[in-house]
């Protein structure tokens, strides 16, 4: 197949979870696919790096642009501009002019099979239901994201402009599931969702995976106490989360255990998360190289999330260094894992806590927990089994596609893949010289 990939918001560094499970994708598939791949980078991003990471990638065009950050001085602005569109604020301000020329061009020109919407946001520069069939490949619900956080709110505007999000975000997400092809979530709770919320849409599901070779036991000694959140920390979800801990959970464990310490790990902390780095016992780390080393380290990892959609790679990444986990129940959401047995569960701040404490007291249940949570991302969840499933969907796609076409229209298609074949020199483009800049759907 011949794939066109469109990812907003860059994939090198994988410093998120969204850009490892799109990453590990990509580079399976590039393999036995030609993969034409179309994103964008900020400052903080590495397009060169992208291109040998994704070597095997027949092209890769990569658009400098800053999204508008909560923070900005830019984005009051581009907030305001989104009332006006019946866009979302998060889809709206992804919409990159350079992008989606490419992305047309590509299209009208026939030189793909399949176009790939890699997050809802990317579908703002992707043309659905064109001449080519589109997956988008939800990574999460997006608009039960935003309505979660709505009722975690206690600030009335604030809780306001949540409201009105999430209800223009629900609007356009079931418009696009619906124009869509195929929309592929990553777990059953969220393709049964979609299948809600966009009646008729084609849905189906794949699961998260992991790397087991990168993230594995090692010997390093733990720090007596330590617990440890690995996340970027410029996500709402995962700033709710860790100072929902820090607030509610932790002073209880601290009441029992007074020595516990808890390491908050990740990018681009808001300035809500390093002041959390005053209290007692919290460490706020900001960007690391190696998240490993401070999952090692941990006694227990815990994920304290209140909202959020999808699934939780960093869950995947803990049991695979063997680590025992404590999880809200939205954190372990859409993740095949036995409470009790592989991980354990708990909502409210009580519980949670207590549960935290019987384990840095028992190292023989931690073990036996993080044993099992091991074994059971070594024998399910490989990206190489992930990938052929995403590709089993694709080919599906396009198979049927072909089919809805004429007999004409059929027979040229296939001479002009024959034609372009699968080789041919590898183009990859770093920089572009003029930056995208969204506007406001017209």
């Amino acid at each position: 197949m011949r794939i066109l990939w469109v990812k907003m918001n860059g994939l090198w560094p994988a410093n998120t979870g969204g850009r490892v499970r799109s990453l590990q994708i990509l580079s399976a598939l590039s393999r036995r696919h030609r993969i034409t791949l179309v994103t964008t980078h900020g400052s903080d991003d590495d397009p060169s790096g992208l291109s040998r990471e994704l070597r095997g990638c027949y092209r890769i065009h990569s658009f400098p642009f800053a999204v508008p950050k909560k923070g900005d001085a830019s984005f009051p602005l581009t907030v305001a501009r989104s009332w006006l569109s019946k866009d979302p604020v998060d889809l709206w301000k992804w919409r990159v002019s350079g992008v989606r020329e490419l992305v047309k061009h590509l299209v009208d020109d026939n030189t793909v099979d399949v176009c790939v919407s890699d997050f809802l946001f990317a579908a703002a520069n992707v043309p659905m239901q064109g001449r080519i069939p589109v997956v988008l490949f939800e990574h999460n619900v997006e608009y039960l994201i935003w309505k979660r956080l709505a009722t975690l709110e206690s600030n009335p505007w604030r809780r306001a402009l949540f409201e009105l999000e999430w209800r223009k975000l629900r609007r356009q997400e079931r418009a696009i599931c619906r124009s869509a092809d195929l929309t592929i979530a990553v777990s059953s709770e969220d393709r049964d969702r979609l299948a809600v919320l966009a009646p008729g849409a084609r849905v189906t599901s794949i699961p998260t995976g992991v790397d087991t070779s990168y993230f594995r036991p090692t010997s390093t000694p733990e720090i007596p106490g330590r617990l440890v959140f690995t996340g970027s920390m410029d996500w709402q979800p995962n700033e709710d989360a860790v100072t929902y801990f820090v607030d509610r959970i932790l002073p209880r464990i601290r009441h029992e255990l007074p020595t516990v310490s808890f390491a908050i790990v990740g990018r681009r902390p808001s300035a809500r998360v390093k002041a959390l780095a005053e209290r007692a016992g919290v460490l706020v780390t900001g960007t690391v190289d190696d998240v490993r080393a401070y999952i090692a380290e941990a006694a227990v990892y815990v994920v304290p999330l209140r909202a959020g959609g999808g699934t939780r790679l960093k869950i995947f990444e803990a049991l695979a260094m063997q680590k025992p986990v404590v999880s809200t129940t939205v954190g372990a959401e859409g993740l095949s894992l036995k409470p009790g047995e592989e991980f354990i569960a708990a909502d409210d701040p009580e519980r949670f806590a207590s549960e935290v404490v019987a384990l840095i007291k028992d190292p023989i249940r931690r073990h036996v927990l993080g044993r099992a949570g091991r074994t059971l991302v070594e024998t399910r969840y490989s990206w190489s089994h992930i990938a052929q499933a995403f590709e089993a969907a694709c080919e599906q796609v396009v198979t049927g596609h072909e089919s809805t076409t004429t007999d004409s229209e059929h027979r040229a298609h296939l001479s002009r893949k024959r034609s372009a074949g699968l080789g041919g020199p590898r183009l990859v483009v770093s920089h572009h010289n003029e930056l995208g800049r969204p506007h406001r759907h017209s």
